[in-house]
């Protein structure tokens, strides 16, 4: 069995690396602080729980948040536990994806992409 910095490599790229770079948005006052006051970019994922293409998109959109290694974050916003951050950007259907540099909403999409889309779409956040 391989030992060493190859073994563990494998391991701390699975779920931890995930759950940093994505969170839950807690509240209005959470949004500013992880959001709008980030230093890195962050991709908004406005959803419901009752949206099947969310259910596609999310996870697909994590998976590709977390290669990415904390170069950019992803929030997550329930629309129907925060209904005034999804009125304040506008959000008229699901899911909607913000992208935003230092508070500003740089580009958006709405409804599923497949994962070519959203590389492209995330490449172009991060300036590569």
């Amino acid at each position: 069995p391989t030992r060493g910095p190859l073994a563990s490599h494998g391991r701390a790229f699975g779920i931890s690396a995930g759950r940093r770079s994505t969170f839950n948005v807690q509240d209005g006052s959470d949004f500013q602080d992880r959001v709008l006051n980030s230093p890195k970019p962050v991709v908004v994922d406005f959803h419901a729980q009752w949206c099947g293409p969310c259910k596609i998109l999310g996870p697909r959109l994590e998976k590709l948040v977390s290669k990415l290694e904390g170069k950019v974050l992803m929030a997550k916003v329930d629309i129907d536990d925060h209904t005034d951050l999804a009125i304040e950007y506008e959000v008229s259907a699901v899911p909607t994806v913000l992208a935003m540099k230092n508070g500003d909403v740089v580009d958006k999409f709405v409804g599923i992409k497949d994962e070519d889309q959203l590389e492209a779409f995330l490449k172009k956040l991060i300036g590569a």
